[in-house]
This record gives structure tokens, C-alpha cells and sequence, in this order.
């Protein structure tokens, strides 16, 4: 393959007030189908940009009226130019001119006199990662929208799932309340486990909806009450902790830290229905917070009196649709990539420390208030 071959073509323009520089590079550049422009000063060459963009700038730093430097600036103050590569065109030993214009956002630099191989290569390296940057671009885009598409659908799918979950349940209650005497037991068995597959598909279809939602959602990250959270996840696992008959200890006082509360209501859910199912029976669940020795965190914890995890089991933890290997109770698997997908957008890190026959400790950390001012912030 010969050189020209090799190299990628587009429009140039050489700016350069000295003549004899625009004759050596445009005699040269010719043989290999670049779109040659040439500009005498920095006011033509902004003029000339404006006016039709071309895919790479060749600079010189010292020219009249108008100096590199300062197009150069300007170029990348307007955002329809600062895509442009810009490679100066300096004396080999003005080594501030070179540090000054990285620093103004050129990609490169060639030195006078030229070494045309050289002034060509930098030229063809700078236009393939031009190139390969907008091809990049594009894959972007195009899978941000094919996300939002799927995004979209998603959020269909399970509204529309709910219409039909809900006629079933209505269903169920009217002939539980309107039938009963009609029913033998083994008829109204299979009507209450109906009801309850119901209200299990109306979870997971709230979870997937959940860990759509901390993908793109935004949210105000605020000091959080952490006393108050803990107390509504009680609540809502009342008949559960009743159920199991399960015994859990929390602390007095809670570090402050920052966070989205309904998101953070969904983690100790998550963790505490967790210790409830899989821990001892009767369950004993420990529940903790302390703050990390040099780090800006705090870690919360939840241990329970289970049978411990294995290694291999513990890698799956945090996987999405992973059920944990535990035959007595099954789950959709959705809990716990909510959790690690939420506390990663706090900034945080989820984990787990088990030993086979002592049971787990499942945690979480979040920023603490020295992180965020009063009045909160917003999280992208």
C-alpha cells in the first residue's frame, strides 16, 4: 500500500503570513488528494472557517495583526468551531510557544523548517482520530437512542402489565368475598395462591420500573433522616418480620449523610427483607452505621444469623435476574442491582462479608454531609 493510500484525505487550511511556508507545504500536501485552503493572517483564517469549516488547521504562531495564539483561542470559544484539530506551526526550540498552545486547546505542533514526512503524518494521525471520534459519536448517539426506545418500551410493558394484574386481583377478592361458601378448601387454596402470584408480579414489576428509573432519573441529593427511613421500612415489612418472628436491633443514632430518601427507603428494604428470609430461624438481624477512617463515607450494615454464603455465591449477589441459591425462598433477583445500581449513583459501594455457618453482613455506603452543603444538591 502505497503512502498516499494509507493517508486520510480532507480540507485543510494552512494559515501562515510568510509565503515561501504556504508554497512548501501546499507543493507538498497536493500529491495526496487534500482539499487545500490557505489563509495570510488569523482574521482570514477565522473568516475563511466560518464561512465553510475544514477538517484540520495547520497554525502558524506568529503572524500580524492577529497572532495564533489568539485565533486559536477564539476558534475554540465558538462551540460550530472547537472541534477542529489545531497543529501549530512553530520555531523547534520555542518550547513556551508549544506548552501555550496545548494549552489552548491544540491537538499537535510541527517545527520549522519542515520535515514534510513528519508535517504528513501528524496531519494523517490527527484526521484518523478525528475520524474515529465522530464514527464514536455517532455509536453513541445512535445507542442513546436505541436506550431511550428500549427505555420507553419498558415502561410500557409494565404499566401495561398492571391493568390486567389488577382485573385479576379484583376478580379474586370478588369471588373470595362473594363465593366462599360455594368453594371447597382446595378451590379457595388455588384462588389465594392466584392472589398472591398477583401481588408477587405487581413487585417485580415495580422493581424493573425501580432499576429503570436509576439509570437516567434525576434526583436531589439532600441530608438524610435516617431514623425516619428505617421506621417506614419497618412498617412496610411488618407482616414479614411478624411472619418469621424475626429480631432486629438498630442503633440509637445515625451518622448524617447525604442521599435520595425514597431510593435509600428501597436499599434497607431490600437488605432487611433479605435477613428476614434467609437468615436464622427465628432471624436475629444486627443493624449498624459508622463512618470510614479517612474516607468521606459512611458505612451502613445489616448482619443476619443465616447459613453464610459461599465465594461463588457472593460474586452473583449484585448480578442482575441472580436468585441466591437458597431452595426454601425465591426471589426475582431485582433487589439487590437496585441496590448496587442506586448506591453507585450515590457515589458509593455495596458488598458483603460472609463465612460458611456465621452468617452475612451486607452494607452499603453513602456520602456524608460534609459532602454536600444545607441545602442539597442535584444528581445527575
Amino acid at each position: 500500500m502505497s503512502i498516499a493510500e494509507q493517508v486520510q484525505t480532507g480540507t485543510l487550511l494552512i494559515v501562515d503570513d510568510v509565503p515561501n511556508n504556504l508554497r512548501v507545504l501546499f507543493d507538498y500536501l497536493k500529491h495526496y488528494n487534500f482539499k487545500l485552503r490557505i489563509a495570510r493572517d488569523g482574521e482570514d483564517a477565522l473568516r475563511q472557517v466560518a464561512l465553510a469549516p475544514p477538517d484540520l488547521i495547520l497554525l502558524d504562531v506568529m503572524m500580524p495583526v492577529l497572532d495564533g495564539f489568539e485565533t486559536c483561542r477564539r476558534l475554540k470559544a465558538n462551540d460550530e468551531t472547537c472541534h477542529i484539530p489545531v497543529i501549530f506551526m512553530t520555531a523547534l526550540n520555542d518550547t513556551l510557544d508549544k506548552v501555550k498552545g496545548f494549552e489552548l486547546g491544540a491537538v499537535d505542533y510541527i517545527t520549522k523548517p519542515f520535515q514534510p514526512e513528519e508535517v504528513l503524518m501528524r496531519i494523517n494521525t490527527h484526521l484518523t482520530i478525528q475520524k474515529l471520534q465522530h464514527t464514536l459519536t455517532q455509536k453513541n448517539q445512535l445507542l442513546q437512542q436505541q436506550n431511550e426506545e428500549l427505555e420507553a418500551f419498558a415502561h410500557t410493558v409494565a404499566h401495561d402489565l398492571k391493568n390486567p394484574l389488577s382485573t385479576i386481583v379484583n376478580f379474586i377478592g370478588i369471588l373470595s368475598d362473594d363465593y366462599m361458601e360455594r368453594f371447597d378448601d382446595q378451590t379457595l387454596q388455588l384462588l389465594k395462591t392466584i392472589e398472591q402470584e398477583s401481588w408477587r408480579s405487581f413487585e417485580i414489576i415495580d422493581a424493573l420500573l425501580l432499576l429503570a428509573s436509576t439509570r437516567r432519573k434525576r434526583v436531589y441529593m439532600s441530608l438524610l433522616n435516617m431514623s425516619s427511613i428505617v421506621r417506614r421500612v419497618q412498617q412496610r415489612l411488618t407482616p414479614m418480620i411478624e411472619q418469621y418472628q424475626a429480631q432486629i436491633t438498630f442503633p440509637s443514632e445515625w451518622p448524617l449523610t447525604k442521599g435520595f430518601t425514597p431510593w435509600v427507603e428501597e436499599i434497607w428494604a431490600n437488605y432487611l427483607s433479605n435477613a428476614i428470609k434467609y437468615g436464622g430461624r427465628p432471624p436475629i438481624i444486627e443493624v449498624g452505621a459508622y463512618a470510614l477512617t479517612d474516607s468521606p463515607f459512611v458505612r451502613f450494615w445489616v448482619k443476619d444469623n443465616g447459613d453464610g454464603l459461599s465465594i461463588s455465591a457472593q460474586k452473583k449477589l449484585f448480578t442482575p435476574f441472580t436468585r441466591i441459591g437458597q431452595s426454601r425462598v425465591e426471589g426475582h433477583g431485582l433487589g439487590l442491582s437496585i441496590v448496587q445500581r442506586i448506591v453507585q449513583r450515590f457515589g458509593g459501594e455495596v458488598g458483603v462479608e460472609s463465612h460458611a455457618g456465621e452468617g452475612s453482613v451486607f452494607y452499603f455506603t453513602l456520602p456524608t454531609r460534609d459532602q454536600v452543603d444545607e441545602s442539597g444538591e442535584w444528581m445527575e
